[in-house]
């Protein structure tokens, strides 16, 4: 059976995020501490270069834009004889 275009099969990388690769990052390093001492050594350095490459992929990473302030609580015109917007009920 083919792949269709964009397929997960496809043989390409997953694309991550900043926040996954830091979420790996830190997965990768717990994983490495966990490992037992008769763990295989090609185990252990397989790990231990991926922790690196990840680690220069997030230090590499441009830095993230300050999150925005919320405006100041200005009154509109207009807005002075309003009822507050009621909350949406779910389904």
């Amino acid at each position: 059976m083919r792949a269709f275009h964009g397929q997960m099969s496809d043989n390409q990388p997953i694309r991550r995020s900043l926040p996954e690769k830091q979420k790996q990052l830190r997965d990768l390093k717990e994983t490495l501490a966990a490992m037992k001492s008769h763990t295989s050594p090609a185990l252990r350095e397989s790990v231990r270069k991926r922790i690196a490459q990840l680690e220069a992929e997030v230090t590499a990473a441009p830095v993230l834009k300050p999150a925005r302030k919320p405006a100041t609580a200005t009154p509109r015109a207009g807005a002075e004889g309003r009822r507050p917007a009621r909350p949406v009920r779910p389904r």
